[in-house]
């Protein structure tokens, strides 16, 4: 649920603190590795290969 569609107010907060830690946690990881994390199908790719180096779509096939 987005922070604009949280029906209370208490639920909207909880959706801000989120969203900043989730912001926090991709600048962190963006720091250890170098380099900008890619975002839409290519981070699913990137984020989704597990220790054996295979990505999601490799294991699929």
């Amino acid at each position: 649920m987005g922070i604009r569609n949280a029906p209370t107010q208490k639920g909207k907060e909880a959706a801000q603190g989120l969203h900043e830690a989730a912001r926090e946690d991709e600048r962190k990881v963006e720091s250890e590795k170098g380099s900008a994390l890619k975002k839409g199908a290519d981070r699913f790719e990137e984020r989704s290969k597990s220790s054996d180096s295979k990505s999601a779509g490799e294991k699929q096939k």
